[in-house]
């Protein structure tokens, strides 16, 4: 049976670094306003799948999205969920736009075991250099400060994000968009960004992360191209929590200098 779901997508990056969010900077890009951030349009995707298979996928589902239009914010934000073969194709709408698309499942396996060891941690500099091609080189390994779990820091996203399922409040558990964040956390507390956009993600829970752990990301530059003018760079990231468990393996992509930055820098 065909699934779904709306919510009213606010932006919650309005006033961050990143000048995408911002309506005017986002205009002069030839949007309409300041783009709803993809981690949150991803956030509302997995609603259907947590509604669907409940804390199961959050141990061990699997989840992807890739974003075509923005949400805008004060939208409302429809996702349609599909039986697929094993799984749900996800899409995205807002006002007859479609702006994602993707595919949620739940493996009958459970990950296998991550050694840590195949990880290296790595600390964000105190300095961060510009974006740019050596300092986003293919290879780099990456990592982000803590986000400790607070009642208020999971109660803040369950209604930034609108969400309505009870079981992240019942239960103390981190929803999904918080996880996916730490691998933003990846690209903005290494390099110097100006305005940017995250494209999609592939997740793979491995484990709930839970109220009053703290979450980490370590990642590692995998590729880093040109696609139509724009600059994709894409990392491969685990989550983890306390430093020791593995929550989330990600691959993460995002344009971290879009075509018309270039173009302008002549």
């Amino acid at each position: 049976m065909t699934m779904t779901y709306r919510a009213e997508a606010y932006n919650l990056s309005h006033a961050s670094e990143n000048r995408i969010h911002d309506d005017a900077t986002a205009q002069r890009f030839g949007f309409t306003g300041g783009l709803v951030p993809g981690v949150e349009v991803f956030a509302y995707c997995c609603h259907p799948p947590v509604e669907k298979w409940g804390r199961d996928f959050l141990s061990r589902g699997e989840v992807s999205a890739g974003f075509q239009k923005p949400v805008y914010d004060g939208r409302v934000a429809t996702v349609t969920a599909t039986p697929e073969a094993d799984g749900l194709a996800l899409s995205v709408e807002s006002e007859g736009i479609a702006c994602a698309a993707g595919f949620a499942r739940l493996p009958e396996t459970t990950p296998a075991t991550v050694s840590l060891a195949e990880w290296p941690a790595a600390s964000p500099p105190e300095t961060r250099p510009k974006a740019s091609d050596e300092s986003l080189a293919p290879g780099l390994w990456l990592g982000t400060r803590a986000l400790a779990l607070t009642p208020q820091v999971l109660a803040d996203y369950l209604r930034d994000v609108r969400e309505t399922a009870p079981l992240y409040a019942e239960h103390g558990l981190a929803h999904p968009g918080l996880v996916l964040r730490m691998c933003n956390w990846l690209l903005t507390q290494n390099v110097v960004l100006g305005p940017w956009i995250h494209i999609g993600s592939k997740l793979r829970f491995h484990s709930e992360a839970r109220l009053g752990e703290a979450l980490t990301a370590r990642g590692r530059i995998t590729a880093n191209i040109d696609r139509k003018g724009h600059r994709i760079v894409t990392i491969e990231a685990l989550v983890l929590a306390d430093g020791a468990r593995s929550v989330a393996h990600v691959t993460h992509d995002a344009i971290w200098r879009p075509r018309q930055v270039a173009e302008a820098e002549g």
